[in-house]
């Protein structure tokens, strides 16, 4: 009993930092959807491409050195140092803002007006664009990405419990980790939010655009700024995940585990986006380990989109969402 008690806090524990992770993905979606409204199908592949970008520049990698090497003949590959890790984040942070102006540039600025859904096709664009862009930039083969972070398992319990009962729960020390960073930017966002002049102009433009330019905010500006900050948490939530499981192009698919994390929190939250984050988390690991045995496991694969259809069908705003009242 002791040993089955232990292994559920186990379970639990490590559901939440899990969740954890889930959530940094899912405050980019909520952010830029705050800020503009659009549904930003890209967030998934922003973290695969700011992780690429901090890998290429840690590595001292030649950007499109494939290209180059096929159209000229050369065998370059690799500049000849290796840059810091913390400044390798610092320029994958700046190429994320720069990233951040080339859209409102020449993709926003030309959609003011257009209805959502082809603002939403738009990022369904930008997404495969940056997909493939990424890929010439920097090679699609996987790559290791390690920014000092630390690795291995941690024993959660003293060894004198653990040489009593025999078992003791173990969490991943880079999900202890990204529990504090998330919780550290989370508060930073609400922060910024809610004593920053441009924290209160963000959440003008989220209440009613044209009421927000009647007043002088620019909405120009406010869109490079989110997207910019949406960036920065793709690199983090790229950072955590390239560490976990490393650089490849299956991590663009995170976006897709941020979804239910999104339905169940509201799309217009971020405290909604880590509740969600976490409750799938733990949610998914409890049901894997009480009922998934009895109906032949893999239960991780589809309980967070059930979860979520149930959420739609009884509370379609989400646990923190605004309900929506329109008048006739």
């Amino acid at each position: 009993m002791p040993e089955q008690l232990l292994f559920a806090m186990e379970v639990t524990l490590n559901g939440l930092m899990a969740g954890v992770l889930y959530a940094l993905v899912a405050l980019g979606f909520v952010l830029i959807f705050k800020a503009s409204g659009i549904f930003n199908y890209a967030q998934g592949v922003m973290a695969l491409f700011a992780a690429l970008t901090l890998v290429g520049i840690q590595q001292g990698q030649v950007p499109f050195s494939h290209l180059i090497n096929a159209v000229f003949g050369t065998e370059i590959h690799h500049f000849p140092w290796h840059v810091p890790s913390i400044i390798a984040i610092l320029l994958a942070a700046g190429v994320m803002v720069l990233f951040a102006y080339l859209v409102e540039k020449y993709i926003l600025q030309h959609l003011i007006g257009q209805p959502d859904i082809i603002l939403f096709m738009a990022t369904i664009g930008l997404a495969y664009f940056m997909e493939g862009f990424g890929d010439i930039m920097w090679g699609s083969d996987i790559k290791k990405l390690d920014v000092g972070l630390p690795q291995g398992m941690n024993l959660a319990i003293d060894e004198a419990t653990y040489n009593w009962f025999g078992y003791g729960f173990f969490i991943d020390n880079l999900d202890i980790v990204a529990a504090i960073v998330a919780a550290l930017l989370v508060t930073s966002l609400v922060i910024f939010s809610q004593y920053t002049k441009q924290g209160r102009a963000l959440r003008a433009v989220a209440d009613d655009h044209s009421a927000a330019l009647s007043v002088g905010i620019s909405l120009r500006f406010i869109w490079v700024l989110v997207w910019s900050i949406a960036g920065f948490v793709a690199l983090v939530a790229g950072i955590m995940w390239g560490a976990k499981s490393g650089v490849q192009f299956s991590l663009s698919l995170i976006a897709l585990k941020a979804l239910p994390v999104l339905m169940l929190g509201g799309f217009t939250s971020i405290p909604g986006a880590i509740v969600g984050g976490l409750i799938i988390g733990v949610g998914e690991q409890l049901f894997e380990f009480a009922i998934g045995p009895m109906i032949g496991g893999a239960t991780q694969n589809w309980f967070a989109y059930v979860l979520a259809l149930v959420f739609l069908i009884f509370r379609p705003q989400g646990l923190f969402g605004e309900k929506i009242i329109e008048r006739v």
